[in-house]
C-alpha cells in the first residue's frame, strides 16, 4: 500500500510575534476589519515592535497574516479610571510601555471576516494569557469595543446594554466573546475611542487575572540609580610621538577610574593632535594620514577600558573606508566590545578642510548603565536625532565637540541643554581647549564642558549637573541618576514625552536606524 502524502492536507496556523516585514499586511488587515475607523499607521506598528516586541502577536495561515492584536505593559494604578484609548496608549506608540509594570493591557485584536469560524481570536488572547504568565504579570486589562451598540442606542443605556449582554439577552460579538475568554467587567468608560461610531465612543474596561502571578514588591520606583559621567576638557598641545597621546590620554582615564566614574568622555577628532608631528601640510591629506593611526587608537582604547573598568566615550576619530574619510565616535564599553556611530552631519568647514564625508546609520547602544546615544557636535543642534534617540530607550546622550570659537561652542552648549529639556534625558558635552600652531585648522580650541539634566525639581539647579572652568586642561565629574528621569517623565511638572501632539505632527525615518 502506498503511504498517503499528508503534508499536501495540511494548513498550518502559526502565532508568532509581529515583524516589521508584517506591518503592510496589518495596516490592510485594520482596514478591511474596521473599514470606518482609522487604521494602525506605519510609524505607530514600528513603535510596538521596536519598544515591546513580544507583546505583539499575529495569526500567520496560509502565508497570510489574517489576525493580528498589540499590547504594552503599564502600572494600570497610574491611569485615571476614565481613561482614553490615546491616553492609554500614548496616541498608539506605545511609548509609555513600563517594563516595570503590574498589567499587560491590550489595545488591539482584529481577525479577518473571512477567517472568524477558526477561533483565531481565542488563540491570539491565550497568547497574551501566556506572555503574562511567563512574565509574571499581575492581569490583563482591555478596553472592549461594543460594537452592536449603535442597534440599541435608542432603546437603553449603554450600562443596559452591557448588562443585557452579560445576562446572555442580547448578543455582542466583542464583548460576548471577551466574557467567554474569562474576562470581568470592571466599569464603563466614555469617550474611549471617538472614531468607535458602532460602539457609540464606548468600552468596556475588563480584567483577567493571573491565578499562576506571585506578588512582587507595589513598589514602583527604585530608590536611585546613579550613573556617574567623567566629562574630559582635553588639552591639545603639540607632540612628538604616539606614545606621548598615549600618556595623555591614559593619564585622563586614570582620572575618571580613581573618581569612580561608569563613563569617560573625550572629545570630538582629538585624536588630530597626532597631526602636530606630522610633515603632511596639506589638511585632506593630513586626515588620511591620521586615519592610519585607527588601529592604534582602536587598541589604545580598548584596553584602557578593561584595565582601569571604565565605559569610554572616545571622542571621535577620522576613519578611511572605501576611499572616503568619516568623522567616527566609538564607544568602548568595560566589558571589552567596541560600538561606533558616524557623524551624520558635517560642517562647512569640515568639507572644506578635509573633505569628510557624512555617515547614514543612527544608533542607540546598550550598556551597563542602561541605554546611550552618541551625537558628534553639529549633530546635536538637529533635534529630530535626540528625539529618535530617546524613543529607542536612550537616557543619556554623549556629544564629542570641538569648536574654535565661543559661538560655536554656545551652539552646542545650548543645544544640548534643549535637548535635555524637551526629551527629559541627561547630556554631556566634551571639548577640546589649547591649540596646535602647526596644525592647519586646528590652531585654536574654545570649550566649556558640562553635564546637564532637565529643568525639574528634582534634578539641578539651572539643570546644570556640572560644568568645567573655560579653556582650562581639567574634568568634570557628576552623577546623573536614571530612575529620576523615570520620575520626572511619568510625574514631573511637564511631560514633554508624553504630550507630545502625535495626532497633529511626527517625525518619518528612513530605515537608518540600529540598536546595539
Amino acid at each position: 500500500m502506498t503511504e498517503t502524502d499528508v503534508s499536501k492536507y495540511e494548513k498550518k496556523i502559526i502565532i508568532r510575534n509581529i515583524r516589521m516585514e508584517d506591518i503592510d499586511s496589518i495596516i490592510e488587515l485594520g482596514k478591511v476589519c474596521f473599514p470606518n475607523m482609522e487604521p494602525w499607521k506605519r510609524e505607530q506598528l514600528r513603535s510596538h515592535i521596536r519598544i515591546f516586541p513580544e507583546g505583539q502577536f499575529c495569526v500567520e495561515f496560509e502565508d497570510k497574516i489574517v489576525g493580528s492584536c498589540s499590547s504594552l505593559i503599564i502600572n494600570f494604578d497610574e491611569y485615571k479610571d476614565q481613561h482614553t484609548w490615546n491616553t492609554i496608549t500614548d496616541n498608539g506608540y506605545i511609548t509609555n510601555h513600563d517594563p516595570d509594570g503590574f498589567n499587560l493591557y491590550g489595545i488591539e485584536v482584529m481577525v479577518h471576516p473571512d477567517y472568524r469560524r477558526m477561533k483565531l481570536g481565542q488563540r491570539l488572547y491565550e497568547a497574551r494569557k501566556e506572555l503574562a504568565r511567563q512574565l509574571n504579570l499581575q492581569s490583563i486589562i482591555i478596553g472592549g469595543r461594543i460594537p452592536n451598540y449603535h442597534l440599541y442606542k435608542d432603546q437603553m443605556t449603554a450600562r443596559e446594554y452591557v448588562d443585557a449582554v452579560e445576562k446572555h439577552s442580547i448578543y455582542d460579538p466583542v464583548l460576548s466573546f471577551q466574557l467567554l475568554q474569562g474576562f470581568s467587567i470592571k466599569r464603563i468608560n466614555s469617550r474611549y475611542l471617538p472614531d468607535d461610531k458602532a460602539s457609540q465612543a464606548f468600552a468596556t474596561l475588563m480584567e483577567w487575572n493571573n491565578i499562576d502571578y506571585h506578588s512582587k514588591s507595589r513598589r514602583v520606583y527604585r530608590a536611585a540609580s546613579p550613573v556617574r559621567i567623567c566629562s574630559i576638557q582635553y588639552m591639545m598641545k603639540k607632540i612628538g610621538c604616539f606614545e606621548e597621546f598615549t600618556r595623555q590620554v591614559e593619564y585622563y582615564v586614570n582620572v575618571a577610574a580613581d573618581f569612580g566614574s561608569d563613563f569617560a568622555v573625550f572629545p570630538e577628532i582629538f585624536t588630530t593632535q597626532l597631526m602636530s608631528f606630522s610633515e603632511e601640510k596639506r589638511p585632506d591629506q593630513a586626515v588620511r594620514l591620521l586615519a592610519t593611526y585607527t588601529d592604534q587608537y582602536i587598541e589604545l582604547f580598548t584596553e584602557l577600558a578593561v584595565r582601569y573598568n571604565v565605559n569610554i566615550i572616545g571622542g571621535s576619530h577620522f576613519v578611511e573606508e572605501n576611499g572616503d574619510v568619516y568623522n567616527v565616535a566609538y564607544l568602548f564599553r568595560r566589558d571589552g566590545t567596541i560600538e561606533r556611530q558616524f557623524k551624520l552631519h558635517i560642517t562647512p568647514n569640515e568639507r572644506k578642510w578635509w573633505g569628510i564625508s557624512e555617515g547614514n546609520e543612527f544608533n542607540v547602544f546598550e550598556t551597563d548603565c542602561g541605554k546611550i546615544a552618541i551625537l558628534i557636535c553639529y549633530d546635536i543642534e538637529f533635534p529630530e536625532l535626540a528625539r529618535m534617540a530617546v524613543d529607542m530607550g536612550a537616557n543619556i546622550i554623549f556629544v564629542p565637540f570641538c569648536t574654535d570659537d565661543r559661538q560655536g561652542y554656545l551652539r552646542v552648549r545650548y543645544c544640548a541643554q534643549a535637548r535635555a529639556v524637551e526629551n527629559q534625558i541627561y547630556t554631556c558635552i566634551a571639548g577640546t581647549v589649547g591649540n596646535l600652531t602647526h596644525v592647519k585648522n586646528m590652531d585654536i580650541q574654545y570649550a566649556q564642558s558640562g553635564i546637564f539634566s532637565p529643568s525639574d525639581f528634582e534634578f539641578a539647579r539651572d539643570g546644570i549637573v556640572g560644568e568645567c572652568d573655560a579653556n582650562i586642561d581639567t574634568v568634570v565629574v557628576g552623577d546623573v541618576d536614571i530612575e529620576k528621569l523615570r520620575r520626572s517623565q511619568k510625574s514631573g511638572s511637564v511631560r514633554q514625552l508624553q504630550d507630545r501632539r502625535r495626532d497633529l505632527y511626527r517625525i518619518e525615518w528612513k530605515n537608518l536606524m540600529s540598536e546595539s
